[in-house]
């Protein structure tokens, strides 16, 4: 079994394991590749700014989001490599390693 990467797995799926996080992801990835300032993450999701702060700090020290800085503003960038990465490890376990999950059924929709 691989463990080398299971620590930095788990400390990513820990860092997008709070409802405010996940929606930040899920902000960028509907951004990507542009990404948002953080105004407009703000602004779309509500979150005050301090604690938005937090939020992408810890986000970023798992490598799951980018930064970059354009004159005053800092837009903030889903890692999709990071992602891939992460969704590739899931993917290995559950549906070639064991097939606990057959890999055609590995599609999202929405419940609405």
């Amino acid at each position: 079994m691989r463990t080398k990467n299971i620590a930095k797995y788990a400390d990513m799926f820990s860092a997008m394991g709070t409802e405010p996080r996940l929606r930040i992801m899920q902000l960028l990835l509907s951004a990507h590749p542009d990404g948002l300032v953080v105004g407009d993450i703000q602004g779309e999701l509500g979150i005050p700014n301090s604690t938005l702060s937090h939020h992408l700090d810890k986000l970023k020290a798992e490598e799951l989001v980018g930064v970059r800085r354009e004159g005053t503003f800092l837009w903030y960038t889903a890692n999709v490599e990071a992602l891939q990465e992460l969704l590739g490890f899931l993917y290995a376990e559950c549906c070639t390693r064991n097939k606990a999950v057959k890999p055609e059924d590995i599609t999202w929709t929405s419940k609405k």
